[in-house]
């Protein structure tokens, strides 16, 4: 089983035409072949991937003659906030917005719109989600993922990949890995994930990855303790990051006492999460919270 994405989803590329988006939609296609269409306005009617996917004026359009249900958004930061809301005015189930640098005064729109629809945000400034060996929903490289048991939530793009990679390292796979953003606003948060993985039957554990600024991580913690009962294993980034520098994401700034890498990795470990001290210890300390021997 999955969360989020599956074998069965049918992913529409908005804007498919452009160069990043055309790349990564092939990717996309030959990872698990279920890209079913694009949409770049004004190109209805003709195709992209050597003819393989058909392309649509909208979103609208694409749903109604694909069933498309998924999203993958390649649209420049001017444009990105219209398309993420074009796509949930189409009814899509899931989108999955790659842009980075769309304005934050954008965001607060759409995260606003977003709760009058039912339509769930991953992203912006995300690199998707990938579940591996059924479908891949971004700029993840699916070919460092196995099939598996593990939930992976990241606010970091390369931090994921090395979660998956430690993973794979001591034999574990991945049952989704789902990269959420950097970005002050976005419109999945961690909790949301841990309540899907826990819900999930054929998730045993869940690595989430965090960094220093806001307090996601926080109320992450503590809903876990209140919530969860898998294992949960946990890494903040930007352990030497100093107070009021942004480091890397656009929310990665440090400008509350409990924001800093120290303060969180402490109310983690109060609220039962594993902690690790480095991506490195990652996979094995996974393997040791499920009771399994380390090789």
């Amino acid at each position: 089983m999955s969360i989020l994405v599956n074998k069965e989803s049918k992913i529409i590329v908005q804007g498919i035409t452009g160069s990043e988006g055309s790349f990564h939609a092939g990717q996309c296609l030959e990872y698990a072949g279920n890209v079913v269409g694009g949409v770049t306005p004004g190109k209805g009617g003709q195709t992209a991937l050597d003819g393989r996917v058909p392309v649509f004026n909208t979103c609208a359009e694409a749903r109604a003659k694909t069933g498309a249900n998924v999203s993958l958004i390649f649209v420049p930061p001017a444009f990105a906030a219209d398309a993420i809301m074009e796509a949930a005015d189409a009814g899509i189930e899931v989108i999955v917005c790659i842009t980075e640098g769309i304005p934050v005064a954008d965001m607060v729109g759409v995260y606003a719109y977003l709760q009058t629809t039912s339509s769930r945000l991953i992203g912006p400034n995300c690199p998707g989600l990938l579940t591996p060996g059924e479908a891949k929903v971004g700029i993840m490289p699916g070919f460092i993922a196995k099939k598996g048991r593990i939930g992976v939530i990241s606010k970091s793009g390369t931090l994921t990949y090395e979660a998956v990679h430690q993973l794979v390292k001591v034999g574990l796979g991945q049952s989704t890995c789902v990269g959420i953003g950097g970005d002050p606003i976005i419109g999945t948060k961690m909790v949301d994930l841990l309540e899907m993985f826990e819900a999930d039957p054929e998730t045993d554990a869940i690595v989430m990855i965090g960094e220093i600024g806001g307090s996601m991580e926080i109320e992450a913690a503590h809903y876990i303790k209140a919530h969860v009962r898998k294992p949960v294993i946990g890494f903040i980034a930007g352990q030497t990051a100093p107070p009021g520098r942004r480091m890397g994401h656009a929310g990665a700034i440090v400008s509350g006492a409990d924001e800093s890498a120290e303060a969180k990795m402490k109310i983690m470990r109060e609220c039962g999460l594993h902690v690790v001290d480095s991506p490195a210890q990652i996979g094995v300390t996974v393997r040791t919270a499920l009771g399994v021997q380390v090789a």
